[in-house]
């Protein structure tokens, strides 16, 4: 086998490495998680002492949604920790595709030019010997 064969079979075969990595991925969702805090509207509360911090911190998730910031906040601990894990795998997908595209431009680079005209495309096409009807 040539050099540039072997490369090619190489990446072919990193190319399905990376595949049966993103079918091995589970639930994955995009954002990120911030911590919130902040003061009630009652006035007797601890959190408008002075120096006192204020309630929180409160996590939220926050994405995008057809160009708009969505924020959901969390149930409970238990459901933050599950969407952490979740994001977690957003970034190994985000990752890994740009690693397949990286992949793949060098495939699609080294892959063989075929001829896969017709004879009928093949054919220069002729120019028309009809004159132009003119007005």
């Amino acid at each position: 086998m040539t050099e540039s064969t072997e490369s090619f079979d190489t990446l072919e075969r990193q190319r399905e490495t990376l595949l049966d990595q993103i079918h091995a991925l589970g639930d994955f969702r995009p954002g990120s998680i911030t911590a919130t805090t902040g003061r009630c509207g009652n006035p007797r509360c601890h959190c408008h002492q002075p120096g006192d911090p204020g309630h929180g911190p409160n996590f939220r998730l926050t994405f995008k949604d057809h160009g708009k910031t969505v924020t959901e906040s969390f149930t409970n601990e238990a459901a933050r920790r599950k969407v952490e894990r979740e994001i977690a795998v957003f970034r190994q997908w985000q990752q890994l595709s740009r690693e397949l595209v990286e992949l793949n431009t060098k495939i699609c680079q080294r892959r063989p030019v075929e001829d896969t005209l017709s004879p009928q495309e093949k054919k220069r096409p002729r120019r028309s010997r009809r004159k132009s009807a003119r007005k």
